[in-house]
């Protein structure tokens, strides 16, 4: 309807052409012939949408994810779920976790079940609450599966030195849910306690914004806290939510019939994370790989609403049974699933390389005759015994020749090594000779035993800070002159670098990643395209299409081929912890992480160094290689790792999928790890260069208009020869080139683009390729719970006196 003082338009409104979108939009639109894009057709379909419907979507969006999230707090610790796993993680040396375990005990309505498998863990049952918890003391593992971590701080400081370290071990490898806890407030006097709990307050600001101090005193204190626990929200780590991980409840160890020291480890606990597959792998957190047989359902020990034996009470029941399993649980145990060898994964990690596998020509008719030339060239006399054989007679050399050979073989591996390693093989050598003359001198002199062992450990203790001082002179030099090295003397240096390269740039300058691969790289593996098949993995992850032990099953693990060191371990009180594998992650493949220097360290760490990765659920040994963080296709080598700058980390590891955190600890001589770097995995890919720069300097002689004669970089003049064809650099940014050698010495004319100073130094770089090592070892004890090495320092000195 239309008022009836509105104006209503005559019929000679004037009536404009539509705007044309653009110059060919017309034709466009007829050689399309009406078809719409795919990724057009959402855009408009929302665009069609009213207000009030998308009102609705982002109501109905908002109602899915909130009860997601009430969803995942119920299942938690109910009756359908696995308990909830608390870790307590005392931050100050006065921070007593056994109290709080006892504080904790004391509630109405609960029973309580000792664990056996762990001294003072113990799991907590709240039929009041319908629910049930397990709480274990603090280890470096048990942060990993941790449900919750509970932090014991101390009323005054909060945390000591060896808190904060943990805390950045914690914040590196990802922090799940947690609760700030405070036992012992209420013994302070009341003046003191208000500015305590103020001081208190602003200390955890910085590490935990919008965090809640509980006071821990009472039984109702510890009601409180246990009702925060199981209502707050959950926070995911990746690595784990995408695989099935168990803490180990029990374990029992059936020794093999071949050997007692080799059997099947008998694991039982809650799966968490994901659906477990009798066919996939399981690792075993610093043991390896293994295979899995069957998985057993046993009665679980944790039941909510157990079972009611005739002639028994429900108490005395709940008491008698032990963690372990009793005679009855062993009848009730149920067969899940058996592994099939034809769907089983294979543990094979590393590829079996063939030496006949590259192809063979059959030679020419040149060549063999060349071959016959160079045969009778190489015909000696020698002298054998009576009856030797040919064959015999061929490996028979004179003393000169044995002499050559060796010396040959010498070069060949002082090529092998690089330049880092060398002066340490040389040292090697020295202290070699000098055991073989032990032996005689030890025959002629007499031992004398020391009055004490205190001087003898007090001079080991000075070699040690002789040699970490040389690591200092090293870095210091390697920061002052990087990557500069001295001409040798005594090798020509045409010899001693003949695997290095001259590049005229080395970023645009091209690299082939497949050219001169060393053995070690026959043996790995390599995806055609990483990216795709990780995302192809993930999407069955989130399909959820797996058959076998749901999340919060109550099982047991038969795993097959486990050392009898593994029970031994968990016999210890170590926990024992499980993940199961996701495709081709128990196969070997170069790996690179990206990780910062930790500012808490400061002391030298050179590359090819031995150092204990924690990545993502695994722990492991190895040597890695330092490189530049860059986006170019080549990236140089670092001989130390930088404490300014974000730097590549490579070594040979078996294939994870990231996220993953990556932690990296140095172990000192008595076992405790240190902090060095913290970081994540940034690829697998075997095809990065890493590109070990090496500069020689000289200096100028004599200086012209654009000519210089310069000295110092080589020594005789077939070295200026062989190297005339590589551009030549200056600190002070003038270009040239080597024109000619002046005389025997060494010296060489130089041409460059402008005048040189006196005080400018000329460069030469020389580029070659390196890989790391294949030093990779799973088997890595785990260290004291979060303690630094510096607390045990002062222990030592006191034994020592």
């Amino acid at each position: 309807m239309v008022a009836a003082g509105a104006h209503r338009p005559g019929p000679l409104k004037q009536q404009n052409k539509a705007h044309k979108g653009g110059k060919h939009s017309g034709a466009s639109r007829r050689r399309a012939g009406g078809r719409v894009s795919v990724k057009a057709q959402p855009r408009r379909r929302l665009r069609d949408l009213s207000r009030v419907d998308r009102r609705h979507q982002a109501l109905q969006l908002r109602r899915q994810r909130k009860e997601a999230v009430l969803a995942e707090k119920r299942s938690l610790g109910s009756r359908d779920g696995p308990p909830h796993l608390v870790v307590l993680v005392p931050l100050h040396s006065r921070a007593a976790a056994p109290d709080t375990l006892h504080l904790l005990q004391s509630q109405d309505s609960a029973v309580v079940r000792m664990d056996e498998g762990r001294a003072g863990a113990f799991a907590l049952l709240c039929p009041r609450l319908k629910q049930r918890w397990r709480f274990v003391t603090a280890q470096a593992d048990l942060a990993k599966v941790a449900d919750s971590l509970l932090f014991i701080l101390d009323p005054l400081d909060g945390w000591d030195g060896a808190g904060e370290h943990c805390l950045s071990c914690l914040f590196a490898q990802g922090l799940p849910s947690y609760a700030l806890a405070v036992p012992g407030g209420a013994d302070l006097p009341p003046k003191k306690r208000i500015d305590a709990k103020k001081k208190l307050a602003k200390a955890i600001e910085k590490r935990f914004p919008e965090a809640k101090l509980f006071p821990l005193s009472t039984e109702q204190e510890s009601w409180l806290l246990l009702r925060h626990l199981a209502s707050q929200k959950q926070r995911h780590l990746a690595f784990r939510d995408r695989r099935a991980h168990l803490l180990a409840y029990a374990a029992e160890f059936v020794p093999g019939q071949e050997s007692d020291l080799v059997g099947t480890l008998k694991v039982s606990g809650f799966v968490r994370g994901q659906t477990l597959d009798v066919n996939s792998l399981v690792h075993i957190v610093g043991h390896g790989d293994f295979q899995m047989s069957q998985v057993d359902a046993p009665p679980d020990p944790l039941s909510l609403n157990p079972r009611v034996v005739k002639g028994q009470k429900r108490s005395q029941d709940m008491e008698d049974d032990s963690v372990n399993g009793t005679d009855e649980m062993e009848e009730d145990t149920k067969v899940l699933m058996k592994a099939d060898p034809n769907k089983q994964e294979s543990l094979q990690s590393e590829v079996v390389p063939d030496p006949m596998e590259g192809e063979q020509t059959w030679p020419t008719e040149e060549e063999l005759q060349e071959a016959e030339a160079s045969l009778k060239a190489n015909r000696r006399v020698v002298k054998v015994p009576k009856g030797t054989s040919k064959y015999q007679a061929a490996w028979i050399v004179d003393d000169g020749e044995e002499g050559s050979e060796k010396d040959d073989d010498d070069d060949e591996e002082d090529d092998d090594f690089d330049d880092d390693m060398m002066e340490e093989a040389v040292s090697q050598e020295g202290e070699s000779s000098e055991e073989e003359k032990e032996p005689a001198e030890e025959e002629c002199e007499t031992m004398t035993i020391a009055e004490s062992l205190r001087d003898d450990q007090y001079d080991e203790k000075v070699e040690e800070d002789e040699q970490m001082l040389e690591r200092y002179k090293q870095e210091r030099m390697d920061e002052m002159f990087p990557d500069e090295v001295d001409t040798p003397r005594d090798v020509p240096a045409r010899v001693r670098f003949q695997k290095y390269r001259g590049l005229k740039s080395f970023r645009t300058s091209p690299w082939d990643p497949k050219e001169n691969l060393p053995r070690d790289y026959a043996r790995i593996f390599q995806f055609q395209d990483f990216a795709r098949t990780r995302k192809h993995v993930f999407r069955q992850i989130e399909k959820e299409e797996t058959e076998g032990a749901s999340v919060g099953w109550y099982v047991t693990l038969h795993v097959c081929n486990v050392p009898v060191s593994v029970m031994e371990s968990f016999k210890e009180g170590k926990p024992l912890v499980l993940f199961s594998l996701l495709p081709h992650e128990q196969k070997m493949s170069v790996l690179n992480f990206l990780v910062r220097r930790h500012p808490s360290n400061s002391e030298p760490v050179r590359a090819k160094e031995e150092l204990i990765f924690h990545c993502g659920f695994r722990r492991f040994r190895a040597s890695p290689l330092f490189s530049q963080h860059t986006s170019a296709d080549k990236h140089k080598l670092e001989r130390f790792l930088r404490p300014d700058a974000a730097l590549v980390v490579t070594v040979y590891a078996p294939i994870t999928f990231p996220p993953a955190s990556v932690l990296l600890f140095k172990q000192r001589s008595n076992g405790m790890h240190d902090l060095i770097a913290t970081g994540s995995l940034l690829s697998v890919d075997p095809d990065r260069v890493v590109i070990k720069r090496l500069v020689l300097s000289g200096h100028p002689f004599k200086i012209f208009t654009k000519m210089a004669v310069v000295r110092y970089m080589f020594f005789n003049r077939e070295d200026v020869m062989w190297f005339k064809p590589v551009e030549l650099r200056t600190k002070w940014g003038r270009r040239g080139h080597i024109k000619e050698p002046l005389g025997t010495h060494g010296h060489m004319k130089c041409h460059f683009d402008g005048q040189l100073k006196s005080q400018d130094t000329v460069l030469l770089n020389l580029y070659k390729r390196v890989f790391p090592k294949w030093t990779y070892d799973p088997h890595v004890p785990e260290p004291l719970p979060w303690v630094r090495s510096e607390s045990v320092l002062p222990l030592q000195e006191v034994e020592m006196e």
